[in-house]
């Protein structure tokens, strides 16, 4: 389990425990990290949306990912560059990116842990039970172009992060040199992360939460041009 009280007591600022009600904020388990920059996200979304809406996208999206996380059963801990205004767990490291953030909290893990990026808005709870049900060490859903979008690592302490570039293989390589087992995981709802314009066209297609009626509300549809389905926005 992650130790939220030294996240509390340490430099990392921490705000409120998000909690399932009936249930003991403790009880939900494994603790989930979800990656997540609040301030100018996506940006190679911006030849169809502002830096506002991007924003604001990037916050349905995270609160798709944290509500499938929860339903899973699982206990929603956002890793965010900023402080904002939310109601969920929260640790805000600044001055590190991606894997420093994560590399920096595993030494406070005991137990299970999952690391779902928080741009997966057509996630749901059978993908990541799928997940940590696993019978090995760990496993990894793989992202395009050779990225990770999912880790579930039994044991923290024998593994460390280091994502960019092939971080799939650079995690591979990882669990190999540590002697842990390691499932990979093939899931389309969990391989498609958001991440171009082009990717729009999935959500709108298979999504089914508030990123999808976000983009709605922008006037933003679907459009078959030569066979080919993509997104047009009409205001």
């Amino acid at each position: 389990m992650l130790n939220l009280r030294n996240f509390l007591l340490g430099k990392k600022h921490m705000s409120t425990f998000f909690s399932l009600p009936g249930v003991h904020r403790y009880a939900m388990c494994p603790h989930a990290l979800i990656p997540y920059k609040p301030i100018n996200p996506k940006t190679r979304l911006s030849c169809i949306l502002d830096q506002a809406e991007r924003e604001a996208f990037a916050r349905a999206m995270l609160q798709d990912v944290i509500t499938t996380i929860i339903d899973a059963l699982c206990t929603p801990v956002i890793v965010s560059t900023e402080l904002y205004d939310s109601e969920d767990v929260q640790i805000t490291i600044k001055d590190a990116d991606l894997s420093g953030s994560l590399n920096q909290i595993l030494p406070d893990c005991a137990g299970p842990l999952l690391i779902l990026m928080a741009d997966l808005p057509l996630a749901d709870r059978q993908s990541i039970q799928r997940v940590t049900a696993t019978a090995s060490d760990m496993a990894i859903v793989p992202g395009r172009g050779g990225g990770t979008n999912v880790i579930f690592i039994k044991d923290t302490k024998k593994f460390h992060f280091d994502y960019y570039g092939m971080s799939f293989l650079k995690h591979m390589k990882i669990a190999q040199d540590e002697g842990l087992s390691c499932e990979v995981i093939d899931s389309f709802r969990l391989h498609t992360d958001i991440d171009e314009k082009e990717d729009l066209a999935e959500l709108l297609i298979h999504g089914t939460g508030k990123s999808r009626e976000y983009l709605e509300s922008l006037g933003i549809s679907l459009v078959v041009d030569k066979g080919r389905v993509g997104v047009e926005r009409k205001r």
